[in-house]
């Protein structure tokens, strides 16, 4: 029989923090569309004599991310340097922390794999410093320090993951809390948000940790989900044929679906960390954690449970539309301008979220307003339009950003609430297809929807459905 295993998961991620300068130095850090190498100053570039200043926005940004964290807020940390050497690191370290970071033992609420609400730990977040980047062409590569300084800050959890899918779940459960936050876009496809897996597989019922390995720089969701179910694959089957796992660190390969070696595995004494002594300790008072916290806006989590009970969805449902903040005040403007939060939900999460994916568009630049899918909506409920015209109607409203009546109006959408008139074109349709009058009549009740299909298709969609059921209804007979 075959053994069965666990997966252990422990995830770091490194966010970029929105902070007007960098960590330790006066430069932009709005670096994105600028020339290489013009958002630097000695004190970036590691030059002799020059000394690094802390950034007061980026602290209050990492306070009030481990507010949101749960976490503990140090009243005294420490910056140390951590010693490396890449090209792109300027000082041969990175100023980071260590032993005493700034904030430490929170955790994040995510659901496990069975549905059931589970606590993600989380040992620490603290900030640090970015590196610069290379950029490598034929033969060679080149150094681009732009980005060298930027404030970071790394959130490492606690082993507490069991799965692909908890990960991701995880990391899109961090996200939204950092933009809601507002200290990060927390954009992996830009880098704005990389993270690291670190990973390992033990028969179920072992206490001890299986071999460790850390897979680097994953950049998408859809890059932490493969890699490490290649990983969890490829462990297991050298697990079942004896072998051994080697502790190392990975790259991952989109291309080809699979990890490669970078190196073997650094430990924390290879990095041959100490206090910063060009720093002073960082201090924080009890009264400034205090108005840190006041500044914290409705969180995620709150925000669905409250979704959830006031405008009745479920807590699966509440989560689609309050996980991107945006969407989640389009949404509630919507609710308050039409009064039925079920129907926006059904408009929003169909018909309009399956143009924002089309066109790749966000939801701050939609042409229709919360206002004018409320007027569409009425004029469903008055009917004045049915529910398949209303999704053409507000297909044109979202390329054109015109309003519902005005389209209706010019195009002459009107539903047909005639009874008279809607009669005589059942009539004229029974009378045309004897055969399947009888059919229906002897038993075949599915070719009801047939003769509707036939009676919507002679109105060019614009019959009322409701009335044209009623009337067909009365003339074959039930």
């Amino acid at each position: 029989m075959t053994q069965e295993y666990e997966v252990i998961i422990g995830m770091e991620v490194h966010a970029q923090l929105l902070t007007q300068s960098k960590m330790f130095c006066g430069c932009s850090a709005d670096y994105a569309d600028a020339p290489p190498n013009t958002h630097v100053c000695p004190v970036c570039m590691a030059l002799p004599g020059a000394l690094p200043v802390i950034n007061r926005a980026a602290v209050e940004a990492t306070i009030r991310t481990g507010l949101a964290l749960n976490c503990e807020i140090a009243s005294f940390s420490l910056f140390a340097r951590k010693n490396y050497f890449y090209p792109d690191l300027p000082k041969g370290y990175q100023i980071s922390q260590y032993e005493l970071p700034l904030t430490r033992n929170g955790w994040v609420e995510i659901e496990d794999d069975q549905g059931r609400p589970k606590r993600v730990r989380i040992r620490r977040a603290h900030l640090e410093e970015d590196t610069g980047k290379l950029v490598h062409m034929d033969g060679y590569s080149l150094v681009d320090l732009n980005r060298a300084g930027v404030p970071l800050l790394e959130i490492v959890t606690e082993a507490d993951l069991r799965s692909a899918e908890e990960a991701y779940r995880y990391l899109r459960k961090l996200r939204a809390i950092l933009r809601y936050l507002g200290v990060s876009t927390a954009d992996m496809e830009k880098g704005a948000m990389r993270c690291e897996a670190n990973l390992s597989v033990r028969p179920k019922g072992q206490k001890e940790f299986g071999t460790k390995v850390e897979i680097k720089n994953l950049n998408s969701f859809k890059a932490v989900r493969d890699a490490i179910a290649y990983e969890v694959e490829r462990h297991i089957r050298i697990l079942e044929e004896g072998g051994t796992i080697e502790q190392v660190t990975l790259g991952w390969d989109a291309a080809r679906g699979r990890t490669f070696i970078q190196r073997s595995k650094e430990e924390a004494h290879d990095y041959r960390y100490f206090p910063e002594p060009d720093l002073l300790p960082l201090e924080v008072e009890e009264g400034w954690v205090d108005e840190l916290r006041e500044t914290l806006p409705e969180l995620p989590d709150a925000k669905m449970e409250r979704f959830a009970q006031r405008y009745g969805l479920s807590r699966k449902e509440a989560w689609i539309v309050v996980e991107e903040q945006d969407v989640a005040e389009w949404f509630e403007a919507a609710v308050q301008a039409y009064g039925d939060a079920r129907e926006v939900y059904n408009w929003l999460t169909g018909e309009i979220f399956r143009y924002l994916n089309e066109t790749g568009t966000p939801i701050t630049a939609l042409k229709v307003s919360p206002e004018r899918l409320a007027e569409l909506l009425r004029l469903v409920d008055r009917g004045v339009i049915n529910r398949n015209t209303a999704k053409a109607v507000l297909q044109e409203m979202l390329q054109t950003g015109r309003s519902a009546q005005g389209i209706v109006d010019e195009k002459g959408l009107a539903q047909v609430s005639d009874e008279a008139a809607l009669t005589q074109i059942v009539e004229e349709i029974l009378a045309a297809h004897p055969d399947e009058v009888a059919r229906y009549r002897g038993g075949k009740k599915g070719l009801f929807g047939w003769f509707m299909g036939q009676v919507m298709r002679a109105t060019r969609g614009k019959a009322n459905p409701d009335l044209v059921r009623k009337i067909l209804q009365e003339k074959l007979g039930g």
